[in-house]
């Protein structure tokens, strides 16, 4: 139905962070059956290298467990100067499929079980390309699948919809109006009095690793089981009761309440609670004024955040210990309720 591309090549460090082009990163086709259009990073222009179009496929070559090679996403912008990271092949169609019956075909159970099955290695798992494009799969009339691509696209986006509905409901705390919390007990306090940042770097073999991928965007979850990975990186070691936040491109999401001891390889701070709650910490970084502080960086495409301009920032905080846990817990706990209706 189609012919494959490749990503990017012969290139070096160097090359990236900076240019007029823009590129699609591995994490981006990994976490997403639709690609965030806005979720790329920068890159010189190099008519050598082929271009990603609206409607094309793109898969993940490579990945530390079966289960995660030869993830898809749709990508659906047009633009001149796109490109594809090395980790990642495209496809194009040769002829008219309908793109979201693609991007949520690709994902259904039915199909990974075909693609996983064609995952080899040991440490590190890798799919062909060509054997990717043996694989069969269902291809209804052109009307069906509009009619499909559009129900998992409305699904999708009622779900979107929920989560934030929800949790918009409650983050806009302190409120005495829901009886929830004890807004007289609150006061402005700086991010760096009840958060501190943990540095200390170790490369202890027989502590788990935590790296970006493995997180879900936005849910505070672990994708795997991460005491399978074998890996020597270098992190910052984090102890239970930690908050893993990712400092790099903050809109992505990616933060975790640590319940067990382990190492954050990447680019994450860990903040340990000083004179706080752990848990009343992970819910503050959700709510928009923190995300606002985190977004405000330097740089388009690679952005950080900024630990001057966050840990300085006054939020208005509970006094009181206790009711900050009560606060993360009741969190926490509508987290796992909207994780548990996604499922359902």
């Amino acid at each position: 139905m189609g012919e494959t591309y490749a990503g990017l090549s012969s290139k070096s460090k160097e090359d990236f962070g900076h240019g007029e082009a823009e590129f699609v990163p591995y994490m981006n086709v990994f976490t997403n059956p639709i690609a965030d259009v806005a979720m790329t990073e920068a890159i010189e222009i190099d008519d050598r290298q082929a271009k990603v179009k609206n409607g094309d496929v793109l898969f993940t070559t490579s990945s530390e467990t079966p289960e995660e090679v030869g993830m898809s996403s749709v990508w659906l912008k047009n633009g001149s100067n796109t490109y594809l990271n090395s980790f990642c092949f495209g496809f194009r169609a040769s002829e008219s499929i309908n793109s979201y019956y693609l991007a949520y075909m690709l994902r259904s159970s039915g199909v990974r079980r075909k693609i996983v099955f064609l995952a080899q290695g040991i440490s590190r798992y890798n799919i062909s390309k060509k054997k990717m494009m043996e694989i069969k799969v269902p291809m209804p009339i052109s009307a069906e699948q509009r009619q499909l691509g559009e129900i998992f696209r409305q699904l999708d986006n009622l779900i979107t919809l929920h989560q934030r509905k929800q949790k918009c409901k409650f983050l806009s705390f302190p409120t005495s109006k829901a009886g929830l919390f004890l807004a007289n007990s609150w006061e402005q306090r700086e991010f760096n009095s009840i958060a501190k940042r943990i540095t200390e770097m170790t490369d202890t073999e027989d502590l788990p690793r935590v790296e970006y991928e493995d997180i879900v965007s936005g849910q505070g979850t672990l994708n795997k089981d991460i005491n399978k990975k074998k890996s020597c990186k270098t992190g910052i070691l984090f102890d239970n009761g930690d908050v893993l936040f990712g400092k790099l491109r903050p809109y992505l999401k990616n933060w975790l309440f640590a319940t067990f001891m382990g190492i954050a390889v990447g680019d994450f701070w860990v903040l340990r609670a000083n004179n706080a709650d752990g848990l009343y910490i992970y819910t503050l970084l959700q709510i928009d004024a923190f995300q606002d502080i985190a977004n405000q960086s330097t740089g388009t495409k690679m952005p950080r955040a900024d630990w001057s301009l966050v840990s300085k920032q006054r939020f208005l905080t509970p006094t009181v210990v206790p009711e900050q846990r009560k606060i993360g817990e009741f969190f926490k706990q509508l987290d796992n309720l909207i994780t548990l209706h996604q499922r359902k």
